[in-house]
């Protein structure tokens, strides 16, 4: 599969900015290329550490990259960077999905920035409904497709449902699409199945997306992941602003990545805390159903969901009420939170 002929034609034209750093090789004391200011930044010492802010980032990310290459096991030519997932996401459907004309397939229920980031490009959203099951419905997937089909969207653990979609199914859907298969593994971290990281030397038309929004738990930093062949990684870095990722985020999560160790614990508390919290739910006698889930949130359908959303709202208690979304009619979703808080959100259920 040749990657470069899906992208837009005038995508395979583009001359993508070149910034001084790129034009720059090699050492040097003496920085006069960036029109920056020279004198350093108010932010210089901090923490008792000189950190120049003053200076434009590595528009690569080349340092955290390799950090992430050696916990992903995933070579760095093989690695994208964003501004947070939906930032890979608006460059999918930039660099290729060519607007009024191009469509993608989304598997509701789902992620809701897939349809949003086609409404801002002027593409068109084919949705093929989850079976009943939650899992892919194939041969509906398979008539939504056209020659102008460029994206499908797959959310393994799926939010908001929380399970995890078949890996063979998954594979059925590699092996026969000619486009790009996104794989979004935003929970991956919190799952028993593996992710799909270790097929990308197998799928030239596979991307996969993942965070540190979660797991890691720097939701605020706003930095996500894509990994794909390396055609794709060089088209996003084409199509990117210049500095994407600013240098604060890089040093923090370079940072972040030397804590393993307690992310790990914090990934098994999570797990744990998931399944005592779905064995309380499913106890009260509102609750209809808890679904399984393979992420660190459950779906559970509850009576008068929306009610029951705006009584634990009053008491400082906030879920995510996702009753009128398909295949959820009337059910809550829930984070899995420390264990104190889950014991609230258990009480006050119970209380009601």
């Amino acid at each position: 599969m040749d990657i470069n002929n899906l992208q837009r034609e005038n995508i395979k034209n583009l001359k993508p900015y070149s910034t001084a750093r790129d034009e720059y090789k090699g050492q040097a004391s003496v920085f006069l290329d960036a029109n920056e200011n020279s004198f350093g930044s108010p932010l210089a010492e901090q923490d008792g550490m000189t950190r120049s802010y003053n200076r434009y980032p590595d528009p690569l990310q080349l340092d955290l990259k390799d950090a992430i290459s050696k916990i992903k096991g995933v070579p760095i030519e093989n690695t994208f960077l964003g501004n947070g997932s939906d930032e890979a996401i608006d460059l999918l459907y930039r660099a290729f999905c060519e607007p009024g004309k191009d469509n993608v397939i989304i598997l509701p229920p789902t992620y809701g920035m897939y349809e949003v980031s086609a409404g801002i490009n002027n593409v068109e959203v084919r949705k093929v409904n989850l079976l009943p099951n939650f899992q892919l419905d194939l041969d509906g997937i398979a008539e939504a497709i056209d020659a102008n089909t460029k994206l499908i969207f797959i959310c393994s653990p799926n939010n908001p449902t929380g399970n995890s979609i078949v890996r063979t199914d998954i594979e059925t859907v590699l092996a026969n699409f000619k486009g790009l298969v996104v794989i979004d593994e935003a929970y991956i971290n919190y799952a028993k199945q593996r992710t799909f990281i270790q097929e990308l030397t197998e799928y030239p038309n596979l991307v996969i997306l993942q965070t540190f929004s979660k797991a890691w738990g720097l939701a605020a930093l706003r930095l996500g992941m894509a990994f794909a062949a390396r055609p794709v990684i060089d088209i996003f870095n084409k199509v990117k602003p210049p500095y994407n990722i600013n240098q604060a985020t890089q040093d923090i999560a370079l940072e972040a990545l030397r804590n393993i160790a307690q992310v790990n614990d914090w990934i098994k508390v999570t797990v744990a805390e998931r399944e005592q919290l779905s064995a309380d739910l499913a106890e009260l006698e509102s609750v209809k159903k808890v679904y399984p889930s393979d992420a660190n949130f459950i779906l559970v359908e509850i009576e008068n969901a929306n009610a029951v959303y705006n009584e634990l709202v009053e008491q400082g208690i906030i879920v995510r009420d996702r009753s009128k979304v398909t295949l959820c009619e009337g059910c809550l979703r829930i984070t899995i939170g420390t264990p104190e808080e889950n014991k609230t959100l258990v009480a006050a259920l119970k209380n009601r």
